[in-house]
């Protein structure tokens, strides 16, 4: 009974530099393959980071009854604000001022200064208490807007579908039947508000002959506070018809909300990876067809057969783990942090750590499982008429 002696090591190496195109090919289909897998994680995970970040765990939201996540239909009474400033214990005060924001929220039309197709952009009316509630919002150019003047945030111009440059400070644009110019820009952690744009909330409302808020937002003193808030929805929802949740919450609905988006994603990355393991087996197959006789003669020397597998499956490897960190350099390099429009506005794709993990998995076992099939096939033959192939 003939010993296990597997191949040596180089051995496999100086295969793949024997064919120098086809192992580059293979290469090059293997790196296409992991990169499009880390592009399709990296969208679920910049979707779920930016849910994730959005909501403050001491914010609570107020909106209209029956509204749910549809906020920007929801009706909230102006005195809605001083009435919770004067009735509820707990709020947080910061300089001297309750955290109270009082914030109109639509969707609209938004048309370039200079004329062009109108996209669809996200608005938010807001007072500078917005500072004390939404703590993470940072100016990082320009000014806070004054009267008639909008401040963009970082992605505002992604969502919109326009260059950075047509929303810079000193820019002007058009929506709701009036002319705004962009007084500035900021970031706000990586949260949903960086799709937006903020203006005065007085200008909002008489652009749209609006007077009432979409939703008044209160930030509290601790987690335990809420219950101040929800008790005084509860006191006042016959006359207000208001009600309230954490705004944790609200954008956890949201992340529910697009499990679906989610689910399919990692459908298409499995996907993807199936496609990319057919790719490897057929281009293995062409690799292992023209090598017939050298596996013969290695199996008439007294190698076995799956230690000839081995290192079929071993070059395989070697070539998938190289795909693996070209597509890697790839992805950090140029997909990191690009903005991509989405029905919620806009996010940044995320190459973290697990991305890099799935990407890099997915591609180290396309390696293997697409040689194994073809080393299979091959080594069926029997020695004589693999001696005698062409």
């Amino acid at each position: 009974m003939l010993r296990f002696r597997p191949l040596p090591w180089e051995y496999g190496v100086r295969n793949l530099l024997r064919r120098p195109g086809r192992s580059a090919l293979t290469l090059g289909g293997l790196t296409i393959v992991v990169l499009l897998v880390l592009v399709v994680t990296a969208f679920v995970r910049g979707l779920e980071r930016t849910l994730a970040v959005s909501g403050d765990p001491r914010v609570a939201i107020i909106y209209s009854l029956g509204t749910g996540e549809n906020v920007e239909y929801s009706s909230v009474s102006m005195s809605t604000v001083d009435l919770l400033k004067a009735s509820v214990a707990g709020v947080e005060e910061r300089f001297g001022q309750p955290a109270v924001s009082g914030e109109l929220y639509l969707g609209t039309q938004i048309v370039p200064r200079e004329g062009g197709e109108p996209t669809m952009g996200l608005v938010r009316g807001v007072t500078p208490s917005v500072l004390l509630v939404r703590s993470q919002v940072q100016i990082t150019a320009g000014t806070w807007p004054q009267a008639g003047e909008v401040l963009v945030g970082r992605l505002a111009a992604a969502k919109l579908g326009w260059r950075e440059e047509e929303l810079a400070p000193g820019s002007t644009l058009e929506f709701e039947g009036k002319t705004w110019r962009v007084s500035g820009t900021f970031a706000a952690g990586g949260s949903a508000f960086e799709s937006e744009m903020w203006c005065p909330v007085e200008d909002l409302q008489q652009a749209m002959k609006r007077w009432d808020l979409s939703l008044v937002a209160v930030k509290v003193g601790s987690a335990g506070d809420f219950g101040e808030v929800s008790l005084f929805c509860k006191e006042n929802r016959r006359t207000l018809e208001i009600e309230s949740q954490p705004e944790t919450a609200y954008y956890a609905s949201l992340k529910r909300h697009y499990l679906h988006v989610r689910i399919m994603g990692w459908i298409v990355v499995a996907l993807i990876a199936g496609a990319g393991v057919f790719a490897g087996l057929n281009t293995m197959y062409g690799a292992v067809v023209g090598r017939i006789r050298e596996l013969a003669m290695l199996q008439t020397i007294g190698f076995l057969r799956r230690a000839i597998a081995m290192s079929l499956m071993q070059e395989g490897t070697i070539l998938a783990a190289a795909a693996s960190l070209m597509a890697t350099v790839l992805a950090v390099t140029f997909i990191n942090g690009v903005a991509v429009r989405f029905t919620m506005g806009a996010f940044a794709l995320r190459v973290d750590s697990f991305t890099l993990l799935v990407g890099c998995a997915a591609g180290l076992l396309l390696g293997p499982l697409g040689a194994l099939p073809a080393a299979v096939r091959a080594l069926r033959e029997s020695i004589v008429n693999g001696l005698r192939a062409v």
